[in-house]
């Protein structure tokens, strides 16, 4: 880390600061900052940003040129005005690539309805459906955020590990909440859970007490929601709650993020659940990374919202260009080994790399590696609600 931090502070004295004549770059960024996640894009935005905001500041791509970024609202949950807020970003703003989006049903219809008929690279830090594994994207949609197939193994031994032998299961109604439930109920009925309900809800609704009712009568030791933290998931917890029908859950990465437990107050407490993410070093670098400066990065999509920008922008250089297709070919060699390792904060260096035909391999904050299909392998951590806030337990 040390030898890489003075390499990037002689590569600042020796080449300068950006050509005054510099090019400005345009990058989508779509995520939901209207919908059922709301509360947690601001911070993934931010971070993003953070990532071409240290891009544009060293200097180095493309010889001087700056990343502009250009926001849009995905909603999360209305493919329809997802794909239209995509469209003008490719047609009228002209962007490059696009940072995003973020639920699986919106990212789904970007990816098949804009951005791959236009040849524009996506990457996602937080879409998880199994089924965008093998979406026909001619290799132009990217992750940096692990399946639910694996998120449902994971959160299956950590419901086991819990001493919940049966649960009930509800699912917000889209590509994201019917893919990880079944991904669940596989994993832990193949470990010796018993599942006794299986229901979808949507998001929207002012009452959710039948959702509740059928949920009660089926029973369980705890009801695992599979949902968004900032509707459908929380009202179906406040209902329940108030129903006096469960009193213990289990939340997948949608519902993970402090304005539930500020909603719900202490009665999630003990609450256990998995959000993507590892407690390593280039993990820990990360966050004191930002926190220099003056950002906040310690939340869900945090680190892979800046792994997707950083990822974008090293492949315009790779590319030596913002053609499009350039971009799309660029993708794996600056993410994959061989090469030098790339940190998070160490953009520069890799750039200055880049430009001058040395090999580079971005681990970032997440450890990026993208298997064939624009995937990566990915890590969780098992998280559990203690004093009012979610805390991690290990990393599996």
């Amino acid at each position: 880390m040390k030898r890489a931090l003075l390499a990037t502070t002689l590569l600042a004295a020796l080449t300068g600061p950006a050509l005054a004549d510099g090019h400005e770059i345009k990058m989508g960024l779509i995520l939901g900052f209207t919908g059922p996640i709301e509360s947690l894009t601001p911070g993934m935005a931010d971070a993003a940003e953070l990532a071409w905001r240290e891009v544009s500041d060293s200097g180095l791509l493309l010889d001087g040129s700056t990343i502009v970024s250009i926001r849009a609202d995905s909603t999360c949950i209305d493919a329809a005005a997802a794909t239209s807020a995509a469209e003008r970003l490719i047609t009228s703003d002209n962007v490059v690539a696009i940072m995003g989006a973020d639920c699986s049903g919106v990212t789904t219809a970007i990816a098949n309805n804009a951005a791959v008929p236009n040849g524009v690279v996506m990457v996602s830090p937080s879409a998880t459906s199994p089924a965008l594994s093998s979406i026909e994207d001619d290799g132009h949609f990217f992750r940096t955020a692990p399946s639910d197939a694996r998120q449902g193994e994971v959160l299956a031994e950590i419901v086991r590990d819990a001493g919940y032998e049966e649960v009930a299961i509800t699912y917000t109604n889209n590509d994201y909440g019917k893919g990880l439930s079944d991904s669940f109920q596989s994993a832990y009925e193949a470990l010796g859970g018993n599942v006794s309900i299986t229901a979808a809800h949507e998001d929207g609704k002012a009452d959710y007490s039948a959702e509740v009712a059928a949920l009660d009568a089926a029973g369980g030791d705890a009801l695992v929601v599979l949902g968004y933290l900032d509707q459908g998931g929380r009202g179906i917890i406040q209902g329940a709650l108030d129903a006096g029908s469960y009193d213990r859950f289990v939340l997948a990465d949608g519902m993970i993020g402090q304005s539930l437990i500020d909603a719900i107050g202490e009665d999630l407490e003990g609450t256990v659940g998995s959000l993507p993410g590892s407690d390593s070093d280039n993990a820990t670098n990360f966050l004191a990374h930002a926190a220099a400066a003056g950002v906040d990065a310690d939340g869900p999509f945090r680190p892979e919202s800046y792994d997707a920008a950083a990822l974008l922008a090293l492949a315009i250089q790779a590319a030596g260009s913002t053609d499009r297709a350039a971009v799309k070919d660029a993708m794996i060699g600056v993410a994959n080994a061989p090469g030098i390792k790339i940190e998070a904060g160490q953009l520069d260096y890799g750039l200055f790399l880049v430009k001058n035909g040395v090999n580079i391999d971005y681990v970032g904050a997440t450890n990026v590696e993208f298997l064939e299909n624009g995937d990566i392998p990915g890590s969780y951590k098992e998280l559990v609600v203690e004093g009012g806030a979610f805390e991690t337990k290990s990393v599996r």
